[in-house]
């Protein structure tokens, strides 16, 4: 009777959770410096992760696509300025196969827990794979995985199709129905555009207005790609110039007059431009300083809630009986299709709930006051455990994909240090989380993200800290938490650079 071959990675120096840009951007590094024990866990059936997920009509990247890459994988095929998600997906796919990860990826396995030995000093993480064992453990599992539904009385009982925008129905015809969009945030107002040239009917519930800024999208012509693919360098020079736009803007959001009137000058003159009606302009205008919910980059959004089959609602959806969606107005729209956009769990992960660290504590109950992490990348209590694109690294003015090349840079630094003593446990004291934690909450007290009057999903409402937003200039970042200094998991508070 034949036998099942054993998984040689059962057992592995890292174990990886999530096929994301986090998980394989560390996956690929590890595979260029000829490394072979380590595993990559997903859930999913492939990798890509929020690529992977939204695929919803519109779906694109709201940063340039040269800059929404590996820096060490540039692509010079893009076909526009922001890339749909299509591609963005198909670059990580190629990027996991021509970079030799197939063979160290482990599909449909979901991390059921993860738990730390005090014996053996080693993560055991459970999976319906089967379990795996690690002496370091990544989790790469991101923060706009989890679908958030909104607490709307009713709303499991609504009789028409229900959906949320990251899980997409592909199968139910749209064309000619009465719909709904609950939201307008950065997936919202990509297809609110779509759905208004199909639907019969189109409400949009907007509990909130966003400032939107022009998007100025365009193809890469032919020429452009053959410069690219001939010249590196050439793409090189595209992403320095983005970078160092978009990371200048952050200004604004550190409350500097110039930059914070020019910003709003883009958009509320982008807006003025495109809506000519002045009471549906004042509904369009946010009550907030720009920045402190993110700023949205369309150019098709105002005409579209101007078509004659689309109403704009400004009151958030309140309840639901049967097909009738009533806005918190009081108003009821009886609809076919409810489509949510409310984003995802982001202050309160629910991967935290699934990883135990020392005397069995869970992460969650470590993070019950909000999330936080050394360096954004290491936590007490947890040792040889290491966050990627967790707490202190979401941006609203620059690339993430920067952020998570600094905390790999970070923690292939310390695979180095510990295996050149002995495979020593690293871990940072209570002292050195809670001292970059302070730092960072005041930082943040001088942003926008706190003083704009706002609620926000950078914001934890259980306590009004910016616990998911990096509170700086993105090179600042890559600054002060890229380096590994051994001395801070020693307790050495000297070792601080924020």
């Amino acid at each position: 009777m034949p036998t099942s071959t054993p998984d040689a990675l059962r057992d592995v120096s890292v174990i990886i959770v999530g096929a994301g840009f986090s998980g394989l951007g560390l996956g690929i590094q590890l595979r260029r410096r000829g490394e072979t024990s380590f595993v990559i866990l997903e859930r999913a059936d492939d990798v890509g992760g929020s690529w992977r997920d939204n695929t919803y009509p519109g779906v694109a990247c709201d940063v340039p696509s040269p800059l929404y890459s590996y820096s060490f994988r540039t692509n010079p095929d893009w076909s526009r300025m922001f890339a749909p998600g299509q591609e963005i997906w198909d670059y990580l796919r190629t990027a996991a196969r021509e970079e030799g990860l197939e063979p160290h990826l482990r599909f449909g396995a979901d991390m059921l827990e993860a738990r730390w030995s005090e014996t053996d000093h080693r993560w055991t993480v459970r999976t319906p794979q089967g379990e795996f064992h690690g002496d370091v453990l990544v989790a790469a599992t991101g923060h706009l995985t989890d679908i958030k539904l909104p607490e709307v009385p009713g709303l499991d009982t609504f009789t028409g199709e229900l959906f949320h925008s990251a899980r997409w129905n592909h199968d139910f015809p749209l064309d000619g129905k009465r719909i709904g969009v609950v939201g307008t945030g950065a997936s919202a107002i990509q297809i609110v555009p779509q759905l208004a040239e199909i639907a019969e009917r189109l409400v949009v519930f907007q509990r909130s207005a966003p400032y939107i800024q022009p998007r100025r999208d365009r193809d890469f012509s032919e020429a452009e790609k053959n410069l690219f693919r001939r010249d590196q360098r050439t793409v090189e020079e595209m992403r320095e110039m983005l970078f160092w736009y978009n990371d200048s803007r952050f200004a604004a959001r550190r409350l500097v007059d110039d930059f914070l009137a020019e910003a709003m000058w883009q958009a509320l003159s982008h807006l003025e431009k495109q809506v000519p009606d002045p009471e549906l302009r004042a509904t369009l205008t946010p009550d907030y300083t720009i920045g402190c919910k993110r700023v949205l980059l369309s150019d098709d959004y105002y005409p579209a809630v101007q078509k004659p089959n689309v109403h704009l609602e400004a009151a958030a959806l309140e309840r639901v009986a049967g097909s009738t969606a009533f806005s918190a107005s009081g108003q009821g729209f009886e609809l076919d299709v409810l489509v949510v956009a409310t984003g995802f769990e982001t202050y309160d992960l629910p991967s935290s709930y699934r990883i135990f660290g020392r005397a069995g504590r869970s992460l969650a109950d470590h993070w019950s006051n909000g999330m936080q992490a050394y360096n954004s990348i290491a936590t007490a209590g947890f040792p040889n455990l290491f966050l990627l694109n967790g707490p202190g690294t979401s941006l609203g003015h620059n690339s993430v994909i920067y952020m998570i090349e600094a905390q790999v840079d970070h923690l292939l630094a310390a695979l180095d240090w510990r295996s050149a003593h002995g495979g020593r446990v690293l871990e940072v004291s209570s002292e050195i989380e809670n001292a970059f934690a302070r730092r960072l909450d005041e930082v943040a007290a001088e942003t926008v993200i706190i003083r704009g009057g706002c609620s926000s999903w950078y914001l934890d409402p259980r306590n009004g800290r910016a616990t998911l937003s990096w509170p700086d200039f993105a090179h600042r970042f890559r600054d002060e938490c890229a380096p590994f200094d051994p001395a801070a998991y020693d307790g050495d508070e000297r070792a601080l650079r924020v």
